[in-house]
């Protein structure tokens, strides 16, 4: 049975890079301006890790803005494989940006709150590559995008896997000690992990190589 694929998140330099590359990290994500969470680092920043990286690394520039113009000149400067959209972009929106970008892969983050998540999630599978599910409040005084470290309900996720036609990333609390846990109650087609694999802030090589150890061991179940 194929595996499951793993993201690791808030990549802040060129080392943190190469450890996760060589920990087995199949994505990276790079997280620009935000409202609020950790790992920013500035467009310049991302730009010179990607330009680092082999051609062929799957980097995902994490994006909050909220019109096709300001994401695709953020795109412009960074150049990575994929988008991560961690906001309510506008469907009309989000179309232009397909268009701009045929070629690139576009994932939308859901953001778990209750059971509308499911047909929130739906609503965006003909426009983007990938689902992405986490654990933050777009609709708070203060807006967490992403990277609380917060578990959301994993059987809304798992509802989430089963209806819709593209491959489901699970984010939002997870570590080496739930992981498979995680596994088995959503069987989603890849993790995305954070502070999970960090310790004080940095990314930690025994976490992050017990994250990765537990995903391969515990074969993955694409939706």
């Amino acid at each position: 049975m194929k595996r499951a694929l793993v993201k690791v998140c808030c990549i802040s330099s060129l080392t943190e890079a190469k450890l996760a590359l060589q920990a087995g990290a199949d994505l990276l994500g790079l997280v620009s301006e935000m409202p609020s969470g950790p790992g920013v680092i500035s467009l310049e920043k991302i730009a010179g890790i990607v330009r680092a990286l082999p051609a062929e690394t799957r980097t995902v520039l994490l994006t909050s803005k909220l019109n096709c113009r300001d994401i695709l000149d953020q795109h412009n400067l960074v150049k990575t494989w994929g988008i991560q959209i961690v906001d309510n972009l506008p469907l009309s929106e989000l179309e232009m940006l397909r268009q701009s970008r045929p070629n690139k892969q576009l994932i939308q983050v859901i953001h778990i709150r209750d059971k509308s998540s499911v047909s929130e999630a739906l609503s965006y599978e003909n426009l983007v590559d990938y689902i992405l599910l986490d654990s933050g409040n777009p609709g708070a005084k203060l807006r967490t995008l992403g990277g609380t470290g917060a578990i959301h309900d994993w059987t809304i996720s798992r509802e989430v896997c089963l209806q819709i036609a593209v491959p489901v990333f699970l984010a939002g609390g997870l570590q080496p000690d739930n992981i498979v846990d995680a596994q088995e109650a959503v069987h989603p087609f890849g993790f995305d992990v954070c502070s999970g694999v960090r310790t004080d802030g940095n990314l930690d090589p025994k976490k992050l190589a017990q994250f990765i150890r537990a995903v391969h061991d515990h074969a993955g179940q694409p939706q």
